[in-house]
């Protein structure tokens, strides 16, 4: 960390006190009348850890407890008010009352697996089937991402008869076994890459192979994946499957140029293998412009499997697949039924529906094109008066801002990035980063996110960058006029 960021370490700093009742460590900021809150000391204490040190808290080095949330905003135990502008999982906002209501009125009536017939499963089906392309008719329902992407996994095996599957550099796709394989960001800290697991460019046009000025970013891109496919083919190989997250959420808030999924089907399907869009991070409409991120790409594209989560269920844990009935009867010809204990469950699809309504009925949607549009602006904005802010990017409420070290060579500015994100906190905002250097700024708010809250976090964020520029200069882009 450069030496001016160091010294304005003061203003993110943890004052640290020892605590006798429980031998644990705590910040000043969190003490009320001198005492620290019971259960802190408790989660604190040396003698009692809950969790894994792998389960990792935000915040680590001054956590908060979060006791209440509604629409975009969450409270820790003393009623102290933040703003989320991270929440995806949270979509029509934390707690909303028509969610909560449905489920627990289909909680006091029944709660059953999917073994017995129900409307709720049906309904549910048909919603999702509406906000489809028609080929995309098949739906099975699970309870995370990460079951909905190892299920995908299994279709497209089946389907095909291959076995190797073509991902993108820095992809995540889930915590289960099968998708730390496929999982860059995961598997290259722990096992490696796998023989039958095939990594592509990332197609990023800031950082990337293919930048802004490459006159067919998209089709740049592709090729590379056609080169990776050639190059499986030589071995002996076949390809099952090409995964892609719709809108690459880990790998930095990635937009593809526009047309890369149509030239990269062509090489899969070629290929005999089949395309699966992840939407887990980016669908119901968050994009603004479209119901799917996936859609981004032009009316022309379809996959072949599709894989929602998180926001799916505004909490709730639900996920679904939704595929074509050609893949879904080469599964059924296993003769091996597919059972899922919760999935699919009268609660589980109360909720979904429920979500689907609010979605429509407050049309967040177009809420999230028009608020997105306006957030993006004002980022714009502060990317012209502060160059440490590389690229704004981003679709809807889905957005990245790319903080750098050196506008030349575009250096991750991976410090700064988080001391920004303290900063923040500081002021009651919550932000995260993301991206293989961890210097990109996500916002993935709940779409209740207003205009009024965009300017609040936009304002703050401005204040910070220039108190580092008068104070930290930490990097050449703080020490740079505008």
């Amino acid at each position: 960390m450069g030496e001016g960021l160091e010294a304005g370490k003061h203003h993110c700093a943890l004052k640290v006190l020892s605590l006798p009742e429980t031998g644990g460590l705590w910040g000043a900021g969190a003490m009320v009348g001198g005492l620290v809150p019971s259960g802190l000391q408790t989660w604190l204490s040396t003698s009692y850890c809950p969790h894994s040190d792998s389960c990792r808290l935000f915040y680590p080095e001054d956590p908060i407890k979060i006791v209440r949330g509604q629409g975009q905003y969450l409270y820790d135990e003393q009623g102290a008010e933040y703003l989320d502008c991270v929440n995806n999982v949270a979509h029509v906002g934390h707690c909303h009352p028509l969610v909560v209501q449905a489920a627990h009125e289909q909680n006091q009536v029944l709660n059953t697996n999917s073994r017995y017939l129900h409307d709720n499963i049906v309904d549910y089906a048909q919603r999702l089937s509406e906000t489809l392309p028609e080929k995309l008719c098949v739906f099975y329902f699970l309870n995370s991402g990460s079951e909905a992407n190892d299920l995908a996994l299994r279709l497209a095996r089946q389907y095909t008869g291959h076995w190797d599957v073509v991902v993108l550099d820095h992809a995540y796709h889930g915590h289960l076994s099968s998708l730390i394989d496929i999982s860059p960001y995961k598997f290259r800290d722990l096992d490696g890459q796998k023989e039958w697991v095939h990594v592509a460019p990332l197609p990023d046009t800031y950082r990337g192979l293919y930048r802004e000025d490459h006159p067919n970013p998209a089709g740049a891109y592709a090729s590379e994946v056609e080169r990776v496919v050639n190059s499986v083919q030589e071995k002996g190989r076949k390809i099952a499957a090409f995964f892609a997250e719709s809108l690459p959420s880990v790998g930095g808030q990635i937009i593809p140029p526009a047309g890369f999924f149509q030239e990269v089907a062509e090489h899969i399907h070629r290929a005999g293998g089949v395309f699966v869009a992840d939407e887990i991070q980016v669908g119901f409409g968050r994009v603004g412009q479209h119901f799917w991120a996936f859609q981004l790409q032009g009316e022309d594209f379809v996959p072949d499997i599709v894989t929602m989560g998180k926001s799916i269920g505004n909490g709730h844990p639900v996920a679904c697949v939704a595929t074509t009935q050609a893949v879904a009867r080469a599964f059924e010809a296993t003769g091996v039924e597919y059972f899922n204990t919760f999935g699919g469950s009268p609660v589980s699809c109360a909720v979904g529906l429920a979500v689907l309504d609010v979605l429509e009925k407050e049309q967040l949607q177009a809420h999230a094109a028009s608020v997105g549009s306006f957030l993006m602006e004002l980022l714009r904005q502060q990317k012209a008066k502060h160059p440490i802010i590389g690229d704004v990017r981003g679709t809807g409420l889905f957005i990245g801002v790319d903080l750098i070290k050196d506008e030349a060579t575009r250096t991750p500015a991976t410090d700064e990035a988080n001391y920004v994100v303290s900063r923040m906190k500081e002021n009651y905002i919550l932000l995260s980063t993301d991206g293989p250097g961890r210097n990109v700024l996500k916002f993935k708010p709940p779409m209740c996110f207003s205009v009024d809250n965009a300017r609040h976090v936009v304002a703050k964020m401005d204040a910070i960058l220039t108190n580092m520029e008068e104070k930290v200069r930490s990097c050449e882009t703080l020490r740079l006029q505008p």
